[in-house]
């Protein structure tokens, strides 16, 4: 079986922004997001809180579920997330 892929979702603090990304180490991509390792979007707008994910069995599959995601309205975004964590909670500490 090949290693899975992830497809994550960030917020920020308040929720007001967010930032989807695609990893095949979700725990150590999410902490390097934290820690501001990541240059650019996610730093400069201290988009860290992991608020949805979910598991594709490739790489090709994780990146065009990504790409899907990021077409979609914000609406369609929040409606996504809310579906697996309604309180738009910190999901990192559950990995």
């Amino acid at each position: 079986m090949a290693k899975p892929y992830f497809i994550y979702i960030l917020a920020n603090s308040r929720n007001i922004v967010i930032y989807t990304g695609v990893t095949n180490d979700l725990v150590r991509r999410v902490y390097e997001h934290k820690n501001d390792f990541v240059e650019g979007f996610t730093r400069k707008y201290r988009v860290h809180k992991l608020v949805y994910y979910e598991v594709c069995e490739n790489a090709l599959s994780a990146i065009q579920r990504e790409k899907q995601i990021k077409s979609w309205s914000r609406k369609k975004k929040n409606a996504l997330i809310a579906a697996m964590n309604p309180g738009w909670e910190e999901l990192y500490g559950k990995l």
